[in-house]
């Protein structure tokens, strides 16, 4: 077969993102404090963007272009909610909302048709990934920032090996011996290995490893959780044969089997019952207690409450709302005398600028969209509680606001909303769908575990409900539920079987509690 060139035409599709696509999707999944991160090193390094210092960005200077403009819709409430309303369906007022929102920006973000024109090509190989100083002086500085820091484990037990060992050789090994301690105060070393590394005989090992367990707090240097429990019995004086029995076999105790329990210890079962209180007194993981890391606060990104009209006004909480200003006025007048290569350079700065700011008041307008539209679902929640959240997709929201699904995804990621019930995640309010018996409204599946857990917590020691009992009773409240996924539940609330809830029930019934 003769080989020759030959000319041919190929149409395909593919997807090209290019640096400012990547840079929004980063934009609209990032935290409160992420986003105040990139924009205070990009801030240092563009000197055409400024902080909007005032308490409304409207109030900014004419030649300043502010970031974010609206900031609030209103919603009206179901009117299913009110007992004494007409009950009639909700009318969903897309079009009223998209217009409060805007749409007159582009939308930099793959998800959405009609994306804007490139902006700063080279945005992204520009951001720093490291955070910038800040001397004490410039702004507010957080006492938080400048207090001393907290006696860690490591430190807390090489003061206290300090004065307990003498010997040059115990106290290497006592060394060594912390070193080898977890977050939680376990040692996981192997003796026998630390031994042969040291040079030592394996029984000096142990020796010093029983005088660390002497240390404060009492639990410390255990190999595993009995030994830790153990310890910290001996220190109350209460590790009798009967807790060292108990300790010996707390594998009966995760399974709730009181009565074997109450065989092997040789007490009855009050007293069963003391020693289990004990043990629930103990410190599991007694080396967490210096633990430095820090819950990190939660700060709302959307602030729903009750509007005068009697619906929901939804808000973008100010303090998260991110103000960036492009100053114009500075451009034209350092441009008009600045040499080309200068000019360049504050071109691409101002390009650079542009972008953030239409980018964060995208990121603005979308989470604005998706909170408003969650709300506008789970109205009844609001009103009555958990029991009457809805079963709510992604799609469902990314739908009806004309979004992607994966747009949705990233601005429900690590985002808050504070309402008239509580602080919740976004993504709290999306669950799956469990079918009503007789074909009506669906129910969701959180609204569905609260039930159960509610039923469980109610049931009394001689009449504990079983899996295939809570499902009947599911389905007289008109819950399509299957006994399997009871189970699955209930094994997800960290909840025992029907079984072990009825033995640790009897025993504390018999016990007086």
């Amino acid at each position: 077969m003769a080989l020759s060139a030959k000319l041919q035409l190929r149409q395909a599709q593919s997807l090209v993102m290019t640096p400012q696509l990547l840079q929004s999707i980063k934009l609209l999944q990032m935290t409160h404090a992420e986003l105040e991160k990139l924009i205070d090193e990009e801030i240092e390094r563009n000197p055409l963007l400024v902080r909007d210092e005032t308490a409304d960005g409207a109030m900014a200077p004419p030649e300043r272009r502010n970031s974010v403009t609206d900031t609030s819709v209103e919603l009206e409430r179901d009117a299913a909610a009110e007992p004494e309303a007409v009950l009639s369906e909700l009318e969903t007022d897309s079009s009223l909302i998209a217009g409060k929102l805007g749409t007159s920006l582009e939308n930099v973000f793959p998800d959405d048709p009609g994306g804007g024109e490139a902006l700063a090509p080279n945005l992204q190989s520009q951001w720093k990934s490291a955070p910038s100083g800040q001397s004490v002086g410039q702004g507010d500085v957080s006492l938080e920032a400048i207090a001393a820091a907290g006696v860690t484990l490591h430190d807390h037990v090489l003061e206290q090996i300090a004065l307990t060992f003498r010997d040059p050789v115990d106290l290497i090994v006592a060394r060594e011996l912390t070193d080898a301690l977890d977050e939680s105060g376990y040692m996981r070393s192997d003796c026998r290995e630390m031994a042969g590394r040291l040079g030592v005989a394996p029984e000096r090992i142990v020796q010093v490893l029983e005088r660390c367990q002497g240390l404060e707090p009492a639990g410390l240097f255990a190999r595993d959780l009995p030994e830790c429990l153990a310890i910290q019995l001996r220190e109350r004086d209460r590790f009798d044969p009967a807790m060292k029995a108990l300790i010996e076999n707390l594998n009966l105790l995760a399974k709730r089997d009181f009565a074997a329990l109450s065989k092997i210890c040789g007490v009855g079962q009050d007293d069963l019952v003391e020693m289990l209180a004990e043990i629930r007194a103990l410190d599991p993981k007694p080396g967490t207690a210096f633990t430095s890391a820090t819950a990190a606060e939660i700060v709302p990104d959307v602030t729903v409450s009750a509007a005068p009209d009697g619906g929901w006004s939804v808000e973008l909480n100010s303090e998260t709302l991110p103000r960036v200003l492009v100053d114009q006025q500075y451009f034209s007048r350092i441009s008009r005398s600045a040499p080309a290569e200068d000019k360049e350079f504050l071109s691409n700065c101002l390009q650079d600028a542009n972008w953030l700011t239409r980018s964060l008041d995208q990121r603005a307008r979308t989470i604005l969209k998706v909170a408003s539209e969650i709300i506008r679902r789970q109205d009844l929640f609001l009103i009555h509680g958990i029991s009457h959240l809805k079963p709510l997709t992604l799609k469902a929201v990314a739908d009806e606001i004309g979004m992607h699904e994966s747009t949705v995804s990233r601005v429900t990621a690590n985002k808050y909303m504070i309402t008239p019930r509580g602080v919740f995640e976004l993504r709290y309010f999306f669950s799956q769908a469990i079918a009503a018996s007789d074909d009506g409204e669906a129910h969701s599946s959180s609204a569905v575990r609260h039930r159960i857990r509610e039923l469980i917590d109610a049931e009394k020691p001689d009449a504990v409900l079983s899996d295939d009992a809570i499902v009947d009773i599911l389905k007289q409240s008109n819950i399509d539920i299957a006994r399997r996924t009871v189970a699955k539940y209930r094994e997800a609330m960290h909840i025992p079987s029907s079984v072990q809830r009825r033995r640790e029930k009897k025993a504390l019934a018999a016990a007086g509690q």
